[in-house]
């Protein structure tokens, strides 16, 4: 957002008239120099949204909600490929003829590769390096674009089948076409005689929620709360009505705290957020907010890369902490009896 902020103001990005769209949006120097320019944002990552609607700027989650025919278009592209290729795409089909598509990119993040797809796209009119960042941007849009190129890339994170049919996910969501193997392992380490009312923190696409209802007889309800809109949406598709277990799937900021009261709880947390680097105090706060919500017999299994100093909080907040399994660079603890 700095170096975005240093294209429209001195990096020689052009003026536009008109309505500014700002797709993976968030908080940042731009905003203060888009202030006052008729601005529409997306953002499906929950906590973004919710700084920007603290912003009182006109947000929305999902591209498809957007208004179209914009003057300008801008995106902060993802890393992986296909789903920022079909962000691009969506980005032309939302501006207006003579608009103009701009892009701003991390160097680490895969500057380079996304401006060479806008450029086989649609041409490139422009770019600026500042911030360890590269913003760049496309001529006034006058038909010049490849239309057939443009309708195979928004395909690109179209929802499929992944494990053989059992699911379906997209790119972009985190381990999106497989099971990663720490949920695999945690999966694998809950015992059969949990009950009662439970909740998946960082849901993603379901799979461990999936799990948790299959090997646990005794489960009858779960909350899915999960932070990323477009990891919720495919959970909803990969856990179908089940008349056993009551299902509540929440577009939700983990870290802000939970509703509701649980037996049960089940987390592979996040440990990054929008950027790549490490950031063991979100998994640090899913312990703490877990603890909060437990019922005083209630348990909590969660996985996390080896490495990462859980147990610390762990053992503040529960008076009985665990390992239960070990492997692959994972470990998977289980805690009792949480202190307030």
């Amino acid at each position: 957002m700095q170096a975005l902020a240093y294209a429209l103001e001195r990096g020689g990005l052009p003026p536009v008239q008109g309505m500014t769209l700002l797709l993976r949006a968030r908080p940042g120097a731009a905003l203060q120099v888009l202030d006052g320019q008729t601005l529409q944002c997306q953002q499906s990552f929950r906590p973004a949204f919710e700084a920007l609607d603290r912003l009182r700027l006109q947000t929305v989650e999902r591209v498809e909600e957007l208004s179209g025919g914009a003057a300008r278009v801008i995106a902060l592209p993802p890393r992986q490929k296909e789903e920022s290729r079909a962000l691009l795409a969506s980005m032309l089909a939302l501006a207006a003829p003579g608009g103009q598509l701009v892009c701003s990119v991390a160097n680490d993040e895969g500057a380079r590769s996304v401006e060479k797809d806008l450029t086989q796209l649609v041409g490139l009119g422009g770019s600026v390096t500042k911030h360890h960042c590269r913003v760049f941007w496309s001529a006034p849009l006058s038909g010049q674009h490849d239309e057939a190129l443009a309708q195979r890339w928004r395909a690109l994170d179209a929802p499929r089948p992944i494990l053989g049919g059992r699911y379906r996910s997209r790119p972009g969501v985190f381990a999106w076409d497989r099971v990663d193997a720490a949920s695999a392992l945690l999966a694998q380490a809950l015992p059969p005689s949990l009950a009662g009312d439970a909740a998946d923190l960082g849901a993603g696409w379901g799979y461990l929620a999936d799990q948790l209802r299959q090997r646990c007889a005794g489960i009858s309800s779960i909350d899915l709360f999960e932070a990323e809109g477009r990891a919720l949406a495919m959970a909803r598709e990969n856990l179908a009505v089940d008349a056993r277990v009551k299902l509540g799937f929440h577009w939700h900021d983990v870290t802000r705290g939970l509703p509701g009261r649980y037996d049960v709880i089940v987390s592979n947390p996040p440990f990054h957020g929008l950027g790549r680097g490490e950031r063991p105090d979100i998994g640090r706060r899913f312990i703490d907010v877990a603890a909060d919500a437990l019922r005083p017999h209630g348990q909590f299994w969660m996985v996390a890369n080896r490495h990462l100093p859980y147990e610390d909080m762990l053992s503040q907040r529960f008076s009985q902490v665990q390992a239960k399994a070990e492997g692959g660079g994972f470990k998977v603890i289980a805690a009792s009896g949480p202190r307030a």
